[in-house]
């Protein structure tokens, strides 16, 4: 073994003991949670140690703290609204309108009389521990083309904190995602046909949206794109660990986080203090490429980070529930997309294929080199299907040009 080499096992050995340590401080408050999620994160770590701790911690914080400042990713915004679920939670969202061309108006009155046709309107549902903003690339490219509709789920961004959920201690479910989105579009797309576009928890949440308004869709739906999803199973899903270590994980998760959202405080303290360790189990579970922008990786790291252990332990139980393959029937008669990366470890796209083996006339699209945000790592990909899916549509005609992926503050 070489000197570096010798370097970097030797910090991964030292990540796993700070991880164990720090596991150690957890137990002392949340009992075995503590000790459980203390065994996973070090389990994780050691997967990824060689890749980020060949850089000192030092030289990590201030390229953090570099990236902080200057990264331009989420920074897109809408005109601000507000809707409200069926338990009072109030739910955030921002409209982009499309902006109106010199000379255009008189034509469109001119062929359709005096009453313009109401434009597509393209709805984007996020997916678990992200945030509206986790589509920047595609709302850049999409600016000024379509109208867009960008929405943060319950308990996520800048929507508040789940109602049922604080005041009631009921479980967050898929189909309270699919009711939170019905009012999103209540409220910001009241008439006229509709686009949804949903990444994986967002997927479901379009899923679970059709299979409890049905008459929505068949109404007013005109496409779908479903990326980075599963209608199913998710229960299966080994998130590339040994089997036995998942068997392990599934019997103990869920106690665990329903212990650390107890105790959230204390909890995040313990994220802060190993925010390298997790950083990198962030990135070995978002992308798959090794030459992914740091800006974009720190930009996913932002939005994980920010999502509170509470929040994250609510939500993780409605996922082992999720079943709505029955609901995709709904988009037969449709252009739908269902895209995947090849890579991704969190829905894999084996979940994508089987969604493409119900609807036979989708297009379905596996993209290599890609891990669970997609949409980050290959925007020009996956904003090229989309807009192909919305010229299928005649959201945008099939002469226009969106705008580059690199617009990322216009």
């Amino acid at each position: 073994m070489s000197e570096s080499s010798a370097e970097v096992v030797a910090d991964a050995a030292a990540a796993v003991a700070s991880a164990t340590g720090a596991a150690a401080g957890w137990r002392r408050a949340t009992g075995i949670a503590g000790a459980a999620i203390g065994v996973v994160a070090a389990g994780a770590a050691a997967g990824v140690a060689i890749e980020r701790l060949t850089v000192g911690r030092g030289m990590r914080k201030k390229a953090r703290l570099a990236l902080d400042s200057t990264g331009p990713y989420g920074s897109l915004r809408g005109m601000p609204g507000k809707a409200y679920a069926d338990d009072g939670t109030e739910l955030y969202y921002e409209v982009d309108d499309v902006e109106p061309e010199g000379g255009s108006a008189p034509r469109r009155r001119r062929l359709f009389g005096r009453k313009a046709p109401l434009p597509v309107t393209v709805v984007f549902s996020h997916g678990y521990c992200l945030s509206q903003d986790s589509w920047h690339f595609q709302r850049a490219a999409l600016r000024g083309v379509v109208r867009t509709v960008h929405w943060d789920q319950r308990s996520h961004g800048r929507s508040a904190r789940g109602v049922a959920q604080v005041q009631d201690d009921v479980p967050v479910s898929i189909e309270q995602l699919g009711r939170d989105l019905k009012a999103v579009i209540d409220a910001a797309v009241p008439e006229g046909p509709i686009v949804l576009v949903g990444h994986s928890m967002g997927g479901m949440t379009v899923m679970a949206l059709a299979d409890q308004y049905p008459e929505l869709i068949r109404d007013r739906v005109v496409a779908v794109a479903l990326v980075g999803t599963s209608s199913g199973r998710l229960g299966e899903v080994n998130f590339g660990l040994p089997v036995a270590g998942v068997n392990a994980v599934r019997r103990v998760l869920p106690g665990v986080l329903r212990a650390l959202g107890q105790q959230a405080a204390l909890v995040e303290k313990g994220r802060r203090a190993t925010a390298d360790l997790f950083a990198g189990v962030i990135k070995r579970y978002s992308f798959a490429s090794r030459d992914v922008d740091p800006a974009v990786v720190r930009f996913a790291e932002r939005m994980i980070e920010g999502t509170p252990i509470d929040v994250v332990a609510e939500y993780y139980p409605a996922f082992n529930d999720h079943d709505k393959t029955e609901a995709l029937a709904l988009f037969v008669d449709m252009p739908v997309l269902v895209l995947a990366g090849v890579g991704d470890l969190v829905t894999p796209s084996e979940h994508s294929e089987a969604i493409a083996d119900v609807l036979p006339e989708a297009e379905l699209v596996l993209v290599p080199d890609a891990g669970h945000l997609v949409m980050l790592e290959h925007p020009i990909v996956v904003t090229d299907r989309l807009a192909d899916l919305l010229a299928r549509t005649g959201a945008v005609p099939s002469t226009a040009t969106v705008g580059g992926c690199d617009s990322a503050t216009s």
